[in-house]
């Protein structure tokens, strides 16, 4: 599996490189070195190189701007990664108005703008005759291009989380301004596949055609990911704990002895299984059999399950209308391996486990998910890495 290499950290954000990066640090290197090479072939290469590393440079503060802005509200930001496009930064969570969204999404090209003026004053102020001249004239003029084609209004770019943002606050639903955003990123992203090959076709640019046809596709399949991810993010609000919880658990009698217990129910099966015990018409609380297990065998004739038992005020529980966004930020914040559902007379309506909340979401969203694998996730405890629901539950607005 593809890594990506951590090269160090900046304000608390750890820097990553993409092994793809080199590819299209080589091709800008020659890109530029052919361009300079009237300095001579050691200073035209070596100026080539050094453009190449700028540029990404340019890039990394671009994504700073992101990045320091959504820190300033509250926001924590895993990491930046150079890649073959380009960068992006990995902003846990959306800001919490439309108007904090604009700031994040403006501040990348607002620093490639001011980046484009501060290198056309640089070089303006040096002779015409020295390279640095040029170098910083090029330089000033693809961190305006950054702008400009970040601008453009589709996501994955800046241009479409801004008119996320914009219809967000048009319309109130971020979800919903998600969703057009989107949609306004796949139809570029499929225009540009098919200017690309047209490029192909009638100019015989292949090279030119093939990266335009690139572009594209990363633009379809990453507005593809922001379109799945807000759905899965508004299914997690619109379900709730009993839409699938189970009643995948035993009551027994809160007064029998622990010995009877352990014979009528632990001796006749090799599955673990989820024990309330009960007593005169109320729940008394959880059975945990580690309890059981420390208890000295023999107590176990005297000792009744009341003595162990740990009342439902004290365990882990949501109540039925507790969405699965909040359930899901419990189970993964307390690291539990399931959690108790109240009803609203505080009795045990069910559990609820990672699987549970998986095989939910796969008969409302038609997800490709067998019972095989709700039964891994059961046993594992853990979600399956392709859903990331840890990740996207927390990012979802309260």
């Amino acid at each position: 599996m593809q890594t990506n290499w951590q090269i160090g950290s900046l304000f608390g954000i750890p820097l990553f490189l993409d092994p793809l990066w080199f590819v299209i640090l080589g091709l800008t290197t020659l890109n530029f070195g052919f361009a300079y090479q009237q300095w001579g072939t050691v200073a035209g290469w070596s100026a080539g190189l050094i453009m190449a590393l700028l540029l990404f440079a340019s890039v990394l503060l671009h994504e700073l701007g992101h990045s320091l802005v959504a820190q300033s509200q509250g926001i924590k930001v895993n990491s930046i990664t150079l890649f073959l496009f380009g960068g992006v930064a990995a902003i846990e969570e959306e800001s919490k108005t439309p108007g904090k969204a604009f700031q994040v999404a403006i501040a990348g090209p607002a620093v490639s703008v001011i980046l484009f003026f501060l290198l056309r004053l640089g070089a303006s102020v040096i002779p015409d005759s020295n390279p640095l001249h040029e170098m910083m004239g090029d330089l000033s003029r693809i961190n305006l291009v950054v702008a400009l084609f970040n601008l453009i209004p589709g996501l994955p770019l800046d241009g479409g989380q801004v008119l996320k943002a914009a219809l967000w606050k048009i319309t109130g639903d971020r979800f919903k301004a998600v969703h057009w955003a989107a949609k306004a990123g796949q139809i570029l992203g499929y225009s540009a596949i098919a200017l690309g090959f047209a490029i192909d076709f009638f100019t015989r640019e292949f090279i030119t055609g093939l990266w335009i046809v690139l572009i594209g596709w990363f633009a379809v399949r990453n507005a593809n990911s922001y379109d799945r991810v807000t759905t899965l993010q508004e299914t997690l609000l619109k379900l709730v704990a009993a839409d699938s919880m189970t009643r995948n658990f035993r009551v027994v009698d809160a007064n029998q002895t622990l010995r009877e217990f352990a014979d009528s129910y632990l001796l006749e099966t090799t599955t673990p299984e989820v024990y309330f015990a009960a007593a005169d018409g109320r729940y008394r609380g959880l059975v945990n059999i580690n309890d059981l297990r420390n208890t000295r065998r023999s107590e176990w004739e005297t000792q009744t399950l009341q003595s162990i038992v740990h009342p439902l005020n004290t365990i882990p529980t949501v109540i039925e209308s507790t969405s699965l966004a909040e359930v899901i930020k419990k189970l993964e914040t307390e690291q539990l391996p399931q959690i108790t559902v109240l009803s609203p007379a505080d009795a045990v309506a069910g559990v609820i486990d990672r699987g549970d909340i998986v095989q939910a979401l796969a008969q409302r969203l038609n997800l490709p998910i067998t019972a095989a694998e709700i039964k891994r996730i059961k046993e594992e405890g853990s979600f399956p890495l392709g859903l990331q629901l840890g990740v996207i539950a927390k990012s979802v607005e309260k």
